[in-house]
């Protein structure tokens, strides 16, 4: 058996105007999650609570999210969440607001039985 990443999906998440940036990496984890339906589990009998999933967030001011609280997103498996320097602040002077943009990638890791699910070579 051996780890292999079998999804990686991308979403963004904001908020307009608190400059929240954990509210908006969990907007981004949420969106992410709403782009796949994955029978896969149900499919071939796989617990998806054995997944193990990297969430990494990218926000102007890393230090400000909320590691522990974007991980709450994701419903299942071992969750594991980086936040780096990345995503994009819109600032607004005439109104003096800040709109923070997050991004985010999330991998799922399953420990698969070698040459049980692979797809013959062309």
């Amino acid at each position: 058996m051996s780890m292999k990443r079998i999804i990686l999906e991308m979403g963004t998440g904001n908020d307009l105007y608190g400059e929240d940036y954990t509210k908006a990496a969990r907007r981004a984890v949420h969106d992410a999650l709403h782009h796949s339906s994955l029978t896969l589990f149900r499919t071939v009998g796989l617990n998806r609570d054995d997944m193990q999933i990297t969430v990494t967030i990218g926000v102007q001011k890393p230090e400000q999210v909320d590691a522990e609280s974007v991980a709450e997103e994701v419903p299942f498996g071992t969750v594991q969440v980086n936040v780096e320097f990345g995503g994009l602040n819109v600032e607004d002077p005439e109104a003096d607001t800040v709109t923070v943009i997050a991004t985010v990638g999330i991998e799922v890791h399953l420990d698969l039985p070698d040459g049980k699910f692979t797809l013959p070579a062309a």
